[in-house]
């Protein structure tokens, strides 16, 4: 090299050493001893401008909000120091100038983030203080079915806010954490209780659903059918036992039932055909008794009357809903009779006192054996059978109270 190249940042010496300038002088940057000096300025030119680069790309960065301020910061710092103390021909003060002042820039930018941070841990705050208090809530609620899933959810909200300074952030997570745990442990007290009281309650449907089957071909109507009402209260006092056991043992004890009351409803059926054919008897009887009326001889009328009213009482039990019309056209044919029989007496006949207290005689004897027949069925608890006494007796004593008169208006 004949001579130094020159340029307004840097030169070349003619033993191929590159120098740059700096305010505090001259300083080496290096040595292209093999190249034009043209050729070594431009290797280190070069070297500036990526150098430059690299800070246009920085400062672009930083302007545009892709670092936080700390990265900015710390970058800024790393790339300065290469800057200044580059092996490069260029105004590496001005570029260094350049990155100091990126410094209000990324204050600004911190100073953002510190409020956007507050405000972003104030509304975490909010929203832990609310998730917590939720869960304080579900820790003291009996919400068995959702409570746990909420609880879940609950968590996953805490785990995307924003974590609060340590302190605050402890005594948030120490009364959540305790409410989960409290609720967790009720719960599972709850179940092991439900559990209990359900396998308790298998026990006693157990033993309703075999006495029930016991029961199913019963043929004492009456006190099956209560029992049946009792063994129905019990049920439904033990409680559910588990579900799929307590399925079962309903359709057991539900097709027991329904075998006892099918069978007594075809028994049923069988009097309703009985009572049926015991009221066409007794029409028969009512078509002759009504043959009495009007009255032509009423020692006649009353021995053939007396006759058929065996003849009624032996026919039985007819349908209840036949009943009324039936005794009431038996009465009227009495009644018939005994208008007859006051008018003889009227006339002063002694002997018919003596035949209306053999009537009471034979009424009150009936009515005594009706009493028994009834009393019999009531401690049989079968309460068809006493609903049809009970009718049949109450029948037999107004013919008594109307033949007691009868007799003492001869006394």
């Amino acid at each position: 090299m004949s001579a130094d190249k020159q340029s307004d940042w840097g030169r070349v010496a003619e033993d191929g050493t590159v120098y740059v300038k700096t305010p505090d002088g001259e300083r080496t940057v290096g040595q292209y001893p093999e190249g034009t000096p043209e050729e070594a300025m431009k290797f280190y030119t070069d070297r500036f401008e990526a150098l430059a680069f690299e800070v246009h790309l920085l400062e672009q960065r930083i302007v545009a909000s892709k670092l936080s301020p700390e990265e900015a910061a710390s970058t800024v710092k790393t790339l300065r120091e290469q800057v200044v103390e580059a092996n490069a021909v260029g105004d590496l003060i001005g570029l260094a100038a350049r990155l100091d002042a990126t410094g209000p820039v990324i204050a600004i930018q911190r100073e953002a983030k510190r409020v956007e941070k507050a405000q972003r841990s104030a509304e975490s705050k909010i929203e832990k203080d609310k998730i917590v208090g939720e869960a304080e809530k579900l820790a003291e609620s009996n919400d068995w079915r959702n409570g746990a899933n909420r609880l879940r959810d609950l968590l996953d909200q805490w785990k995307a806010l924003p974590r609060l300074d340590k302190a605050t952030d402890d005594v948030l997570w120490r009364r959540f954490s305790g409410a989960r745990t409290t609720y967790t442990r009720r719960r599972k007290a709850h179940f092991a209780e439900e559990h209990e009281r359900r396998d308790g309650a298998r026990v006693i449907k157990e033993r309703l659903v075999t006495e029930a089957e016991t029961l199913s071909t019963s043929t004492e109507w009456g006190p099956t059918a209560g029992r049946y009402r009792d063994l129905m209260r019990e049920w439904k006092a033990a409680g559910p036992a588990p579900r799929d056991i307590d399925d079962e043992l309903w359709k057991r004890f539900r097709g027991a039932q329904d075998a006892f009351f099918g069978a007594r409803d075809s028994a049923s059926v069988e009097l309703d055909k009985e009572f049926a054919a015991n009221a066409e008897v007794k029409e028969q009887i009512l078509l002759e008794a009504e043959t009495l009326v009007p009255v032509t001889d009423l020692d006649a009328a009353k021995k053939t009357f007396r006759d058929l009213a065996d003849r009624w009482d032996a026919a039985g039990k007819v349908p209840r809903e036949r009943m009324k019309d039936l005794e009431g056209r038996m009465r009227k044919v009495e009644q018939a009779l005994r208008s007859v029989e006051d008018d003889q007496w009227k006339r002063s006949d002694p002997e018919k006192s003596a035949r209306a207290d053999d009537i009471v005689s034979k009424l009150e004897a009936g009515i005594a054996d009706e009493q028994a027949r009834l009393d019999k069925a009531r401690a049989a608890g079968d309460g068809s059978r006493v609903t049809q006494l009970e009718d049949s007796l109450a029948n037999k004593q107004a013919f008594l109270d109307m033949a007691r008169k009868a007799s003492e208006e001869f006394s």
